[in-house]
């Protein structure tokens, strides 16, 4: 099932520990380029994030967050006293120093200053153990959020496969009738000319004409090119690299026809093909 390279995802678990939330985003990339963020005290997970997602994920620029907001209890809060009061008779003495009128410090403006409480002492192997359960729960609403607009996306590249190969076999069909006022014209022009032509000489420009606006193969591999873009979205595996490169083939032979056209009806249906093999294209840059 075809997949989309954009995509977001949010969860978050709560525990005796505090709370955790993990948040996924995406977007279309050649290859996949992950982002992690996470925060200092859980950074030695970053190796195991990487590694998740690149088991679950082919190719996207992610982005993938892991806040951490711990459980604070009173018990926790511990205020280096000694530390405090040094801090105290420093700005005692620099008011001093400075012949500034003594003031009081304000003590949340102490609490602040670094070192003056004691961070607590966590066991940080729960948090970790329940970051990566939460990962791997993000990953499963974020793949299928992915397979989701995969199905629309892939569902779009379809009906314009079906219209390509609608104006390709139309063209097939009025071929016959094109080449033949191609006839009839170049009859037209030698008839008007005051010297007899022979007829030897005009079977060669006939079969110069021909040749010069047969489009059988371009048709061919066409329809060749449209079945195989057919039978690539149906793969239960990433295709976007795969049907890339057969939008470069269609579009090949789309220009090789408008090249050949010399018929308004030939132009006309190499620009449509154009046009939908350009719309195909927008769509597939985002499937992974």
């Amino acid at each position: 099932m075809p997949r989309s390279m954009t995509a977001f995802n949010r969860v978050e678990r709560t525990g005796d520990w505090g709370r955790l939330s993990w948040e996924t985003r995406s977007v279309n990339h050649r290859y996949l380029d992950v982002h992690p963020r996470i925060p200092e005290e859980l950074r030695q997970l970053e190796p195991l994030v990487r590694e998740r997602l690149g088991k679950r994920l082919s190719r996207g620029k992610v982005e993938c967050s892991l806040r951490f907001e711990p459980a604070v209890a009173v018990s926790d809060v511990t205020v280096n006293w000694a530390y405090a009061e040094k801090l105290i008779d420093a700005g005692k003495a620099l008011q001093g120093k400075l012949g500034l009128a003594a003031t009081s410090m304000d003590p949340l403006d102490l609490l602040r200053m670094p070192g003056v409480l004691a961070e607590p002492t966590r066991d940080m192997e729960p948090v970790s153990a329940a970051a990566m359960e939460l990962l791997d729960e993000c990953l499963d609403g974020f793949v299928d959020a992915r397979e989701r607009e995969g199905v629309r996306l892939a569902a779009l590249v379809r009906e314009r496969s079906e219209n390509l190969l609608r104006t390709t076999e139309t063209l097939r069909m009025e071929l016959p009738a094109i080449r033949q006022r191609q006839r009839e014209r170049l009859e037209q022009r030698l008839a008007e000319l005051e010297q007899p032509v022979d007829p030897g000489r005009l079977e060669q420009e006939l079969v110069y004409v021909a040749q010069r606006m047969d489009v059988d193969e371009e048709l061919d591999r066409l329809v060749t090119h449209i079945g195989e873009v057919q039978r690539v979205l149906e793969r239960g595996e990433p295709v976007g690299r795969r049907l890339d490169f057969l939008m470069q083939e269609l579009n090949r032979e789309a220009n090789t026809l408008g090249s050949k056209s010399a018929a308004l009806e030939s132009t006309s249906a190499a620009v449509d093909m154009k046009v939908l093999i350009e719309q195909m294209r927008e769509q597939i840059q985002n499937l992974e």
